[in-house]
């Protein structure tokens, strides 16, 4: 019966789904070139939530845990482990009063509705990972703009997605270009667990009443000179969260 389920409710969240990115398209292209920036970012929140809330087609409940008001006075970092593509939006609800940015590669940055228009134009750094002295530079030059805005920056050091729910180990470098330029930064730890589970191991039919928790662990200062201890001593704490 679950199977059957998903064959007929796959088609209609991906549905639903795709009629949410197109018609928040319009209202960020309507919000940015008319009322600015600010309200931009608030068309970017609600896309979000609602992105959130398609998961309800597929009985998929989002769980939060820990996740408390952070000060607004400084820049921060939030490092996440990465399980899929579902794991950005509630990212992006959940700190939405820091005004969330990413580092996306540039191939993002076209033919999706809402997500490629919201990189662009919405203050994230889209970088080419075939030039990587190019990208340091444009990570320095995005860093130095988080910290003056004390916006929050999203980053997933495994690299890419981790399909079967296992951390990969954490990588240094795109940590290490931020907190250089942003020595202030709070960190902001959240171990991400269950959103591989929806994709259904690559299915074309995705998973249903699948259970997601997101644990935000104790924000932290880190520093360059044990950053690399520093990030796998993090990445332990985080990984029972994950692999529960």
């Amino acid at each position: 019966m679950k199977k059957l389920l998903s064959v007929i409710l796959t088609p209609v969240f991906y549905l639903i789904f795709g009629l949410i990115l197109v018609f928040f398209h319009i209202v960020q292209v309507i919000t940015l070139n008319i009322f600015g920036h600010n309200a931009h970012d608030k068309s970017v929140s609600a896309l979000n939530w609602c992105l959130v809330k398609s998961h309800l087609i597929l009985g998929a409940t989002y769980k939060f845990h820990n996740f408390k008001p952070l000060p607004d006075n400084q820049p921060i970092i939030v490092i996440a482990n990465h399980q899929s593509m579902w794991d950005i939006p509630p990212l992006i609800w959940q700190f939405r009063k820091h005004h969330p940015k990413f580092i996306a590669k540039k191939e993002l940055t076209k033919g999706i509705p809402s997500i490629s228009y919201n990189l662009k134009h919405g203050g994230s750094v889209n970088i080419d990972r075939k030039n990587p002295q190019e990208s340091i530079e444009k990570i320095k030059t995005f860093a130095q703009n988080i910290n003056a805005k004390k916006f929050a920056v999203c980053i997933f050091p495994e690299g890419s997605r981790s399909k079967d729910g296992k951390m990969k180990p954490f990588k240094v470098g795109g940590i290490q270009t931020l907190i250089a330029e942003m020595p202030n930064a709070l960190i902001v730890p959240v171990a991400i667990n269950g959103t591989a589970k929806i994709d259904n191991h690559g299915s074309k039919f995705l998973n249903l009443g699948v259970s997601v928790n997101y644990t935000c662990l104790k924000p932290r200062k880190m520093s360059l000179v044990n950053l690399e201890s520093e990030l796998n001593e993090l990445a332990n704490d985080m990984k029972p969260f994950v692999e529960e």
